[in-house]
């Protein structure tokens, strides 16, 4: 493997980490922001509605993003997070859904929408 390849998955393990700390989850634009393929601005933009999709203000190019994308769902499952799908909804006043690809394809759409949680607690381990 190559070293920036390594690199690129201590970042998004490094900043899907932080996120989980903070939020309690972790995103693809939790990523995105840990990586600095994007910076906070741009997000608050594409989320009122200025951008048409959020890959448009990332710098990193659709194929590294499309691996960054990978390596995120590869580390949050075998970190034994579950996947939560959510939807983005625009800050203004119509709430349109928001898009992440300049594709639209709903396989990218998805892995951009899904939330990455901790596992849930396991019922049978609490005191009897």
């Amino acid at each position: 493997m190559a070293r920036s390849q390594e690199k690129l998955r201590r970042d998004i393990a490094a900043a899907g980490n932080a996120a989980i700390a903070k939020n309690g989850y972790a995103t693809v634009i939790d990523v995105l922001l840990g990586t600095g393929w994007v910076r906070p601005e741009k997000v608050e933009e594409w989320r009122r509605g200025r951008v048409p999709y959020l890959e448009q203000v990332t710098v990193a190019s659709l194929p590294k993003i499309s691996t960054a994308l990978r390596d995120f769902r590869t580390w949050a499952e075998s970190a034994g997070l579950r996947p939560s799908e959510t939807v983005y909804v625009s800050w203004t006043r119509d709430r349109r859904r928001l898009r992440f690809s300049k594709s639209g394809d709903p396989n990218i759409e998805r892995a951009y929408r899904t939330h990455w949680l901790p596992p849930k607690p396991d019922a049978n381990s609490g005191g009897d």
